[in-house]
């Protein structure tokens, strides 16, 4: 990615960054290292381990969230990453998927031979690299991470208003969906969370604009692409992930983690967790959410370059009641 491409980014991924934690989350945390980590995403495998992607310093680190214990799964670097955001542990492949961007303009630390925006595939035992696959186009932004019961994976690209698919086997990308509304505003960020619903459509946010849309899945295609309206004004959507029948996880940048139920073409919003300084994502282990903080003010924001992130970095586990997993 060259340099101008990589600063126009800084404004169109994140937007207007902010992060003053208004109420700390009582909660038993774990922390992740590097001081420089600003963690992105957080996935999990059905035994319950975590695995978080860090922007900064880049690699994965896993996470025992029984025990605590954090070790760098996958090295800065590995398989030429950069930095890291989405990430998708896929059990049945033994693959942990990872969006790798590009950032050293903006002073990421992360090590690596990329140049641009690639979807790395990781041995999910091992962490040993397997595949690298180039999102197309020389102004590209790869950001979070679905898969369809086939395996076929599905990538938010949040430098251009498309949706990306990855066929098994398959070499390249394809353009799955496409569409104007998925554009960001001047000065925003475009598409990011990305899930697919209990009724087998496909769910993504817009960041900037603070947008829920459903792309229906007919045979394996996108058919109509609908704006879902809320009862509830989202402030900064990003990481969205499944829960019961028609409803998802979804995290706000702007420091809350909400449950979503999509009825019809309209959505309500419970707020079940605020307080997180710029929270990044979120996974879910059976009745415990746990949620990222991200605190990207202090790496996108110019004015908070000389100022300190709260360290060690962290992520936090949230009790979902009974009816916020249906």
């Amino acid at each position: 990615m060259k340099l101008r491409c990589s600063l126009e980014l800084v404004v169109l991924i994140f937007g207007l960054c902010f992060s003053v934690r208004a109420t700390p989350p009582q909660l038993d945390s774990i922390p992740i290292p590097g001081t420089r980590a600003f963690p992105e995403s957080i996935t999990s495998k059905s035994d319950g381990t975590l695995y978080v992607g860090r922007l900064g310093d880049g690699g994965i680190v896993r996470i025992n969230p029984r025990t605590h214990e954090n070790v760098i799964f996958v090295r800065p670097g590995a398989l030429g990453s950069r930095s890291i955001l989405g990430v998708f542990a896929d059990e049945a492949s033994n693959t942990l998927w990872a969006c790798s961007n590009d950032l050293s303009a903006l002073g990421a630390p992360a090590t690596g031979s990329d140049t641009g925006s690639a979807l790395k595939a990781f041995n999910l035992r091992t962490g040993i690299g397997k595949r690298s696959v180039s999102l197309p186009g020389t102004h590209a932004f790869c950001n979070d991470i679905a898969e369809d019961a086939k395996g076929s994976l599905y990538v938010t690209d949040s430098a251009n208003p498309t949706i990306l698919k990855l066929s098994p086997g398959a070499a390249t990308f394809e353009v799955f969906a496409q569409d104007s509304a998925f554009s960001p505003p001047q000065g925003g960020a475009g598409l990011d969370g990305i899930a697919f619903g209990s009724d087998g459509n496909l769910y993504v946010t817009t960041y900037a604009a603070g947008g829920l849309f459903r792309v229906e899945v007919k045979a394996g295609r996108a058919a109509r692409i609908t704006a879902l309206s809320g009862d509830h004004q989202l402030r900064f959507p990003d990481a969205l992930r499944a829960l019961g029948d028609h409803s998802f996880l979804l995290i706000e940048g702007s420091g809350t983690l909400d449950r979503v139920v999509i009825r019809g073409d309209a959505f309500a919003v419970t707020p079940i967790r605020g307080g997180f300084a710029t929270p990044t994502s979120v996974a879910r282990i059976g009745t415990t959410a746990w949620v990222s903080e991200g605190q990207l003010t202090f790496f996108f924001d110019p004015s908070k370059k000389n100022s300190s992130p709260s360290l060690p970095f962290r992520i936090y586990p949230v009790p979902l009641r009974a009816e916020n997993t249906k």
